[in-house]
Formats: C-alpha cells, structure tokens, sequence
C-alpha cells in the first residue's frame, strides 16, 4: 500500500510540474506577442495570429475528436466573404462583421455536421471536401463575391465605434485578443468534461457508446465549435487584409491547414501555433526567393514526420515526460 500511495504521488507531482511549465510558457508566449509587434512587421504577426487561430480551431475537431476534416477553407472562406461584404457594403462596425462571419460558418458547420458526421474516416473527409468545393462555386458565381476579384478594400473601421483600426498597432492589438479569446476557449473545452468525452470518442467510440455517450451529437457540437472559431479567424483576417477572395475558400487551404496542425503537432494545444507561425514564415520570406515555396514545404513536412511523428510540440512533450518518467 505504502508503494502505491508513493507511486500516485509521484505521478501527482510530476502532473503538477507539468501544467506549472505550461503556464510559465503561457505567460512567456504572451509577453513575447504583447512585445513582438516593436520588432517585426505588424501585418506579418497578424496573418500569423489569424492562421495559427484556424489551425487551432482545425486541431479541436481532428487532434481531440479525431474528426478528419477536408473542408474548413469552406468556413474560413466564408466568413471572410460575410464580414467584407456586411463591413463594406452594408457600413457595419468591423467587430459585427466579424461576429456575422462566425455566425455564418457555425450555421454552415452545423449542416455540414449533419451531412456528414455519421460517417467516419476517409468517407468523412471526402463528404467535408465535397461540400467545400460546393461552397468555392457558389463563392465564384454569386454577384456579391465579385467572383476572380474578389472583394476589395474592405475598410477597417472604428472598433466599438472608439479604436481606429488604420492604425498598424490598434489593430494588432485587436487580432491578438481575437486570438487569445479563441485560444481560451479551446483550452477550456479540452480540459471541460465535454473535452474529455471528445478524446474518448476519438480513441474507442464504440466504448463511449457502450457507456451511453451520445457521441453523433458531441463530434456534431465539435465541429460547429471548431466551423464557428475557424471563421473567427476568417473574418479577422478580411478585416487585416482589407479583402476576401476564392483562395479564402479553396481546398489548397484546406490542406494548408492540415500542414500547420501535423508539423506543430496534433493534438496538442501550442503545436498548431508553432506549426502556423512556421509555414506563414515560410511562404512570407522564400516567396522572396527563386525557390519553390510549396517544394520546399513539402520537403520540410516530410523530413518533420520522419524525425518528428508526433509533430514539433509533440516530440518535446513527449521527450519531457519520458525524462520526468
């Protein structure tokens, strides 16, 4: 018994080290957002912040409800299209805008869902993928997208009729909030009980069943949360690029996506950050360059899942607590 109870404390305690790193790293990442913007480029931090958002928002339906998705350009896209169009042409403040365009993808997510979430596997990523291109030809001839041109200069606005977002900092500012508020969320929803239902379903469904779960309609409220925040992050993105376009909604940013969260690690809360902070810095400076910016990503991604299966974050969380152990 003595060895037991010695044993669980031991576990105890190193959980405790754990979270009480994690924290500290929480406030180190937020120190150095809160500075970055007096060292680098604002515009550049902020196409960072609102993808390493989409990419968070994508690892909470596949790295926790293990939910394959080839569709979330359709609800980046999307959104984007609804807070330019909402912003530019019918004169709302950007930050209803933005609120319009996350409306939009969760109503979308959830009929997705319903199409979609009684099939698992490649038939559900297909699905997702099909409603997307869907979504990219109604984008291409609708009169308000403006088809090829897309929509453009979209204003930023007053933000509560009081914050100029003309303003490099004022609107950094915003986007990290944005971010921040999404990132809190998901964080709260992983370690909810909710959360821990989602990990269930994702590593034996038919148990969770067997214990009386519902589980259609938990992976369905997954991904409206994932949808919602993913054009969270798409209508943030209209506003700090002042337009929306079919790249928005393509499916090549659909497996953009899919790169940020394996590369950072799946599953992981930080992983799909570093993984979105790396490509967006990747595409930012070899375009620059002659290189080919997608030959040298793939190159990247591949040499990652051959040394690092479990995604950057993944590998140094796991190297951590096999030292711990």
């Amino acid at each position: 018994m003595a060895t037991e109870t010695h044993g669980v404390s031991r576990e105890a305690v190193g959980s405790g080290t754990l979270a009480s790193s994690t924290g500290v790293w929480m406030l180190v990442g937020l120190a150095i957002l809160l500075a970055a913007p007096f060292v680098l480029y604002p515009v550049f931090l902020m196409k960072v912040l609102c993808f390493a958002l989409f990419a968070c928002a994508f690892n909470l339906l596949i790295g926790f409800a293990g939910l394959l998705s080839f569709g979330h350009a359709a609800f980046f896209g999307g959104a984007a299209y609804i807070t330019a169009h909402t912003v530019k042409v019918w004169g709302l403040s950007p930050e209803l805008g933005i609120l319009l365009g996350a409306a939009f993808s969760a109503t979308l997510g959830l009929v997705f869902g319903m199409l979609a979430i009684r099939r698992q596997g490649i038939y559900f990523a297909m699905i997702t993928l099909a409603l997307a291109q869907m979504i990219y030809f109604m984008a291409l001839q609708l009169p308000f997208t403006h088809g090829e041109d897309g929509i453009q200069a979209v204003p930023r606005g007053m933000l509560f009729g009081v914050i100029d977002l003309t303003q490099p900092l004022a609107m950094y500012y915003t986007v990290l909030v944005v971010f921040l508020f999404g990132f809190i969320v998901i964080w709260r929803t992983v370690h909810s009980p909710f959360g821990q239902v989602l990990k269930a379903i994702r590593e034996n469904e038919p148990r969770a069943i067997s214990l009386g779960y519902r589980t259609d309609q938990y992976k369905l409220l997954a991904f409206v949360l994932s949808a919602a925040l993913t054009g969270l992050a798409g209508g943030t993105k209209a506003i700090v690029f002042q337009l929306a376009t079919l790249t928005d909604v393509q499916w090549q940013m659909s497996g953009e996506v899919v790169l940020m969260t394996l590369l950072g690690g799946m599953g992981t809360l930080f992983g799909p950050v570093i993984g979105a902070a790396l490509v967006v810095t990747l595409e930012n400076y070899l375009a620059a360059t002659n290189l080919p910016v997608p030959v040298v990503i793939g190159t990247i991604f591949v040499v990652c899942v051959l040394l690092f299966r479990r995604g950057i974050v993944g590998e140094i969380i796991a190297r951590m607590r096999s030292r711990r152990g």
